[in-house]
């Protein structure tokens, strides 16, 4: 590690996250949160006056807020006290575009997911991101969870025997009006092709779950049978998924995803079942995670408590019993990214790699739907 990287806080960039956005406020909050990064520039909106009125209220330079995120890559690469790394709080559609524009400067890339709109485009991006060697997070905020982390160390350990049955699911009621027709900004180009991609729901919240399924299983997915359903009339994209899933290995799966199940908040939920045990999360209760065995009472394990001797999760910031969520989680990434940019080892962070099996994920859910439910192969 240098001592300039040694010494100095990270300086971050950031495109789309303006007045109102939810996400830009949370990659904000997670940047601070370890101290680590200082937001220094931004292309906040397309808009003139709402990009600086959002630059001016997050203490921002008004020489560094820019309407045009080419604009900024090239300005931001030329000076002495450039970002180093720039965050992609955008609408989908524009995710490799600035990635690419950023990473043809040797910039960083802290994106938020899916990686593209299409399993091409993200290739091609994913190919220029290699050729640069440039660092490339994607934030699958989930995988920052202490417990999502110890499930993974569990289940890598043999805690639960070989994997049988993944069970995932992520429901929410936020669409179950049309509330993009009601001048919903979020909603709104969530909804948009143009936008979006292809995939409502299924881009949205059927991707973390699918992303955390793997990630904890440690499971490669083979092949799906899918049904997308699109429940709002004159919605464009779906807003309702049913997944049947088919892992290397034998083991078998189901997702759900939904964003009109009405009563629901932000249920995300893990099941994996072993041959020996099983472990459940749910994301709504963050510091637990149940354990089980056959013929055993369940068994809670709670952030802050190792689950074993010799456990190595992710250390938390807090003591055990004063709560972290969501946020704390966001910061995870950050902290680990950090932590990989500074060069200390050992760092693994979702990337390149979880973004192209997302979207591979997308594509294979797409076809399926228009074939009728066919199995179809990843």
């Amino acid at each position: 590690m240098s001592d300039e990287r040694s010494t100095r806080r990270i300086r971050l960039g950031m495109v789309g996250g303006g007045e109102g956005s939810f996400i830009g406020a949370a990659h904000r909050i997670a940047a601070r949160l370890d101290d680590q990064f200082e937001l220094v520039a931004g292309a906040l909106s397309s808009t003139p006056e709402r990009a600086h009125a959002s630059a001016a209220a997050l203490h921002i330079a008004p020489d560094r807020s820019y309407t045009d995120y080419a604009e900024m890559a090239r300005t931001e690469a030329q000076r002495a006290d450039g970002i180093d790394v720039v965050a992609i709080v955008t609408p989908n559609h524009l995710h490799v575009p600035v990635a690419r524009a950023f990473v043809e400067q040797g910039i960083h890339v802290i994106c938020d997911k899916p990686l593209a709109t299409s399993l091409a485009e993200a290739e091609a991006l994913a190919q220029r991101v290699r050729e640069r060697g440039v660092l490339f997070l994607l934030t699958h905020t989930y995988s920052g969870y202490p417990m999502v982390r110890q499930a993974r160390e569990l289940v890598a350990d043999g805690a639960i025997g070989d994997i049988r049955i993944v069970q995932v699911e992520y429901v929410q009621d936020w669409l179950g009006e049309p509330i993009e027709q009601q001048g919903n900004k979020q909603a709104a180009w969530r909804n948009d092709p143009a936008q979006a991609g292809p995939a409502g729901a299924l881009g949205d919240i059927g991707t973390h779950a699918y992303h955390l399924a793997g990630y904890v299983s440690g499971l490669r997915l083979q092949e799906l049978a899918a049904e997308l359903s699109t429940f709002i009339p004159g919605r464009a994209l779906d807003d309702h998924v049913q997944v049947m899933l088919r892992y290397e290995g034998g083991a078998r799966g189901m997702l759900w995803a939904s964003q009109v199940a009405s009563g629901s908040r932000n249920g995300l939920r893990l099941r994996v079942y072993g041959s020996t045990g099983s472990l459940q999360f749910d994301q709504e209760k963050p510091e637990e995670l149940w354990l089980t065995r056959p013929g055993q009472p369940s068994q809670c394990l709670y952030r802050g408590v190792p689950a074993q001797a010799g456990s190595t999760a992710t250390p938390h910031r807090i003591p055990s019993g004063h709560p972290e969520g969501y946020l704390e989680a966001f910061a995870q990434l950050y902290r680990d990214f950090a932590r990989a940019w500074r060069g200390e080892p050992g760092v693994a962070l979702p990337g390149l790699d979880d973004g192209l099996q997302g979207m591979a994920f997308i594509e294979a859910v797409l076809r399926s739907h228009r074939e009728g439910m066919r199995w179809v192969r990843l």
